[in-house]
């Protein structure tokens, strides 16, 4: 009879020991910092304290006067660049192209001219010998074809007018025109940038400026608090750390609340807390805990606030 009744109060003391409480911890936050890559003065703050915003709900915004300054003379360089390569495509202006065809056409007549008196006077010179004679003929031959080598330039500079500027000189405009677009890309993206709109749904935890006031590049303005941040840290001994593994399902038991809350184990600490730094002795052993956290549902984290105590238990298995 005795031997049931201990046995009875092994099991009791089991079934306590399971139900009991590992833990008390308390409810932590991973908050979400909204902050602009630029600094400038807090033009308008759209949100305040407690307030639920939605996913791209507009925050806040800053004085976007210098990036939209900057994103005005980027296009006006990028309209520049796009008229020197439509310039060097085209070619030269039709009354450009009318002026070297009519210098062409006047050297072709000089240059018939000048061949029909050559002709002329070499038969008028044929029965003539000496030096004058010669002479004469070399100059007159010789202007023939200064004329014809300037007929060939001419003619040459009106086919390159309407053919357009070089390819080397064109691949260059429009390498120009592709880092002028680069340019007022960045410059728009910059001038977005002054306006921030919530990543994610969330209750607004805090504001830390007043519109007026002037932030600095990166600076927090709004911190935002999603449902799906909100966990629970707790301790438990050394020796129940192998008990447990992410995934696990713990209860958690909050003051003013009838029911437990489920949360998911999901990270075990990998270092001792409370514990001597370098001996462990027998007696030291005992003190070793280590933190766990559990996250709950965003359905479930709504309701809860950072730093309520909790008290921490396994949830028992079906």
């Amino acid at each position: 009879m005795g031997l049931w009744l201990g046995l009875l109060c092994w099991l009791c003391a089991c079934q306590k020991r399971s139900d009991a409480a590992y833990s008390q911890g308390y409810v932590e936050a991973e908050y979400v910092y909204v902050a602009a890559p630029y600094g400038g003065q807090l033009d308008s703050l759209s949100v305040t304290r407690g307030q639920e915003v939605t996913l791209g709900q507009r925050l806040f915004a800053l004085d976007p006067e210098p990036e939209a300054h900057a994103t005005l003379q980027a296009r006006e360089l990028l309209a520049k660049a796009q008229a020197q390569l439509e310039d060097a495509q085209t070619g030269l202006r039709p009354s450009e192209i009318a002026a070297i065809e009519a210098l062409r056409q006047s050297v072709q007549v000089e240059l018939d001219l000048a061949r029909q008196s050559l002709e002329r006077r070499e038969k008028a010179l044929l029965e003539l010998k000496g030096a004058f004679a010669e002479e004469e003929l070399d100059q007159r031959r010789s202007q023939v074809a200064s004329l014809r080598s300037q007929l060939l330039r001419v003619s040459a500079d009106l086919e390159t007018g309407r053919l357009g500027a070089r390819e080397g000189q064109v691949s260059a405009l429009a390498a120009a025109v592709a880092g002028a677009q680069a340019a007022v890309d960045q410059a728009e993206w910059a001038q977005d940038q002054k306006q921030r709109s919530a990543p994610v749904a969330a209750i607004v935890h805090d504001t830390l400026y007043q519109p007026g006031e002037w932030v600095s590049p990166g600076s927090p303005v709004v911190v935002l608090l999603p449902p799906g941040n909100l966990k629970v840290r707790f301790f438990v001994p050394e020796t129940e750390l192998a008990s447990f593994a992410p995934g696990d399902s713990v209860e958690v038991r909050i003051d003013g609340r009838p029911a437990a809350l489920q949360a998911t184990v999901s990270y075990l600490s990998t270092e001792a807390e409370y514990s001597p730094p370098v001996i462990y002795s027998r007696e030291t052993r005992s003190k070793l805990v280590y933190r766990i956290e559990a996250t709950f549902a965003p359905e479930v984290g709504r309701d809860l606030r950072p730093g309520q105590p909790v008290e921490v238990s396994r949830r028992p298995k079906p």
